[in-house]
């Protein structure tokens, strides 16, 4: 993708957590870009290879896994209508992917229409993963998911946990009450409204499929990487989040959709390496390790020092 498109997450030249969110207008939950095609046909790829990891869900969740096949397959046609077309009789759909040349017919909440699950099928048509979380009296709970692009994380591990739990393990948010906030901000979120976060960490190679049970086999090119080799190898991985309240079941749909870009890339933009550097450098050593950069931290600075002195020296 072009560096003109990536979503740089930064805007302060210091490392602060933050929620960060922004309201959408209009909220809508996916984007399609140049690199559709090839990410499509890598999830479609990991689903068949390894169903079972890329895609759980509980019963609970089948009603709004329908409200959300509708609602993602509306929205594509309405943002994109020349790559996407929907058309309704009754209660009888048919989706049109123009970019695959595909053709989708269901009869909506008529499980004996489909194939696959709702979220597993309309999954199949965008970049983004998706997430459902269910809005219960006692909390937001993970009820589904078509987790194709995970940056360490197992969605078997989570299914069926409470949001607080699943972020406990970030350092400082549970004593902090910064997780419980976050929680009630998403509880608050009304019907037919999206958020936008940017989320960042940093990744090896251009993988994005990194999920915690292939760990031996992405993780260990973290000791792999110097200095010499640091721009080519190591990534910066930015995560667009978006949050949106479900009309009719009142659940949250959360959708991912994954960006990389490399550090011979980004150093090209002056202002992004300069504020990504005073980021990597002002890291405290609980999130380095919290996003796995401990290992490579001092080889990133390494090189991003040597990038920014030598572009120094050709102004003089």
């Amino acid at each position: 993708m072009s560096i003109h498109s990536f979503p740089f997450p930064f805007s302060k030249e210091e490392y602060a957590y933050s929620n960060n969110s922004s309201l959408l207008d209009p909220p809508w939950m996916i984007t399609v870009t140049d690199d559709y095609k090839k990410e499509i046909m890598l999830k479609r790829k990991l689903l068949q290879q390894n169903h079972d990891r890329c895609f759980r869900s509980l019963p609970i969740s089948l009603e709004s896994q329908w409200e959300v096949l509708r609602l993602v397959l509306h929205q594509l046609a309405e943002a994109y209508p020349s790559h996407f077309s929907l058309s309704q009789n009754g209660k009888e759909f048919k989706f049109q992917n123009h970019l695959l040349e595909e053709e989708v017919q269901f009869v909506f909440r008529d499980n004996a229409s489909i194939d696959l699950e709702p979220l597993d099928i309309v999954g199949r048509h965008v970049q983004e993963d998706l997430i459902l979380m269910g809005d219960r009296s006692d909390g937001l709970f993970l009820e589904a998911g078509q987790l194709c692009f995970p940056s360490n994380w197992s969605l078997t591990f989570v299914l069926g946990m409470e949001f607080k739990s699943i972020h406990y393990p970030v350092p400082g948010i549970k004593d902090s009450g910064f997780i419980e906030k976050v929680e009630r901000f998403i509880s608050r979120i009304g019907p037919n409204t999206a958020w936008e976060r940017k989320n960042w960490s940093i990744t090896i190679s251009e993988k994005l499929d990194t999920p915690l049970e292939t760990y031996a086999d992405w993780g260990r090119l973290r000791k792999e990487v110097t200095h010499e080799n640091a721009g080519e190898m190591v990534h910066l991985r930015v995560e667009v989040q978006r949050l949106y309240r479900l009309p009719i079941n009142h659940d949250i749909l959360f959708s991912i959709h994954t960006y990389l870009l490399s550090l011979e890339e980004l150093v090209q933009h002056e202002q992004w390496l300069k504020m990504f550097y005073e980021n990597i450098r002002t890291l405290s050593s609980d999130i380095a390790d919290y996003k796995g950069i401990s290992q490579y931290k001092d080889e990133v600075i390494h090189f991003l020092e040597k990038t920014m002195d030598d572009k120094e020296k050709m102004i003089r």
